[in-house]
């Protein structure tokens, strides 16, 4: 990654939120870590825009469009899925790196070809939309081969931000799940990918694996004709990523431990394997790219335990950017995590407001998924019991989308309580909504 100059990225802060008193003996400390990124400047950057030389990010991205026989029924789909390319390739800024790649079984380059990115511009977008119409339906379904040849044509260009956009209709039948799995491992940390499922023939573990383990975002488009505007929406959000491969750094004293990190807003996404050792008592987790956003982090800590009175650093939390030479660049923004020891049973015991909150959205996305999974097992008063709870926690947090998309599967009898009913007979585009979604919270109310 190249070095930012303080004039085109955003100024980062961090701001912890934890009650640091634990009671005598105690040895977890938790913590919600909000990470803010303001006044970039390049969101809602007008399409065919572009920054004044040297100013704003490069930026690469890669559009992968299912062209699986499946993708012509109906015939509508192939269309709908070429005209939201197009509208996704309207949306670039020009100067940005870009290629279309149609996915079968095997991956081709659509444009420009030649294993190279075009710079988009007013030609080379009209040239691509033109190439977008030779897009025909056939041929299998082999997902890794898709980001391979994306991973390959981004790292063909000196960009600083590599994003991918993949839409499949179908399962991924013509691969092993551990072709898939290797080809995510390989394009890990080389780009960022947000990920559609087009219809309800597609897996919706899949879909969200990808994005997962490619740090984006997944989605279902039940209707096509819903797609030109999702796309249009992806690529606007891709043009205002203004940081790649910023870190979350925690720096532990000797004798602490970290027992987990996970991304707790907008979505849930567990990134505590994902850690990379950064020196002494040092670790990275990966956060992906950054524009103008808000994010949070629950942290947890294991300390050693002390005596009453006493108080310690339990991680201190920074942002960095891993440069080519090894290095990383700082970016300027640190937290504490604290905890103090006290024989005051009130403040030992209260929980912050935040970490509470944002417990309970991690319960609610693992209830939902557990509930599903029942459910498709055939064990019914398990799901019931696991999707009521859902209920039960997506009413008490205030998470109406949640709580909308679960009454479209269970009948609800008492949210408050958790007393549902499961829906005899659920439309499959609503299941697959749910649990494609399940790991979308809010906020908590400050």
């Amino acid at each position: 990654m190249a070095n930012f100059s303080k004039s085109n990225v955003p100024q980062f802060s961090v701001d912890v939120y934890q009650n640091e008193y634990l009671p005598d003996g105690g040895r977890e400390v938790n913590a919600i870590v909000t990470v803010t990124s303001t006044g970039g400047g390049t969101v809602g950057t007008a399409a065919g825009a572009s920054y004044a030389p040297g100013q704003g990010p490069s930026a690469g991205v890669v559009v992968m469009v299912d062209c699986s026989g499946s993708m012509d029924y109906p015939p509508t789909k192939m269309r709908n899925a070429r005209d939201a390319t197009a509208a996704a390739i309207d949306t670039l800024r020009d100067g940005t790196h870009f290629a279309v790649v149609g996915g079968t079984h095997v991956a081709k380059e659509v444009y420009p070809g030649g294993g190279r990115l075009a710079v988009a511009d007013r030609t080379t977008r009209e040239q691509a939309k033109q190439a977008l119409r030779g897009l025909s339906a056939g041929g299998g379904t082999a997902i890794g081969t898709w980001l391979r040849l994306a991973d390959r044509l981004l790292s063909s260009a000196d960009v600083t931000i590599r994003h991918g956009i993949l839409l499949t209709d179908g399962r991924n039948e013509h691969e092993s799940p551990e072709d898939l799995r290797a080809a995510l491992d390989s394009c890990a940390g080389r780009f960022t990918c947000d990920a559609r499922g087009v219809g309800t023939d597609w897996e919706v573990k899949e879909v969200t694996g990808i994005a997962s383990a490619l740090l984006g975002t997944a989605d279902i488009v039940a209707d096509p004709t819903g797609l030109a505007a999702d796309f249009t929406q992806m690529m606007e959000t891709a043009m205002g990523k203004e940081v790649a491969d910023v870190a979350l750094r925690l720096w532990t004293p000797v004798g602490t431990a970290i027992k987990f990190v996970k991304q707790v807003a907008p979505t849930v996404e567990q990134l505590t394997d994902r850690r990379t050792e950064a020196g002494p008592r040092a670790g990275d987790y990966p956060t992906g790219s950054w524009g103008d956003e808000s994010r949070d982090y629950h942290v947890c800590v294991e300390v050693p335990s002390a005596g009453l009175g006493q108080e310690m650093l339990a991680a201190r939390v920074s942002l960095v950017v891993p440069q080519p030479d090894g290095s990383v660049q700082n970016l300027g923004a640190q937290g504490l995590i604290r905890a103090v020891w006290t024989d005051d049973m009130a403040a030992s015991t209260s929980i912050n407001p935040q970490v509470a909150h944002y417990t309970g959205q991690a319960e609610l996305a693992q209830a939902i998924q557990q509930g599903l999974d029942l459910r498709k097992a055939g064990d019914m008063d398990g799901a019931t019991a696991k999707l009521g709870r859902a209920v039960q926690l997506a009413s008490a947090s205030g998470n109406a989308d949640t709580a909308k998309l679960l009454a479209k599967v269970v009948d609800v009898v008492d949210a408050a309580t958790g007393t549902v009913r499961l829906k005899a007979k659920v439309a499959e585009a609503d299941e697959m909504t749910l649990e494609t979604r399940s790991t979308k919270t809010v906020r908590v109310k400050k």
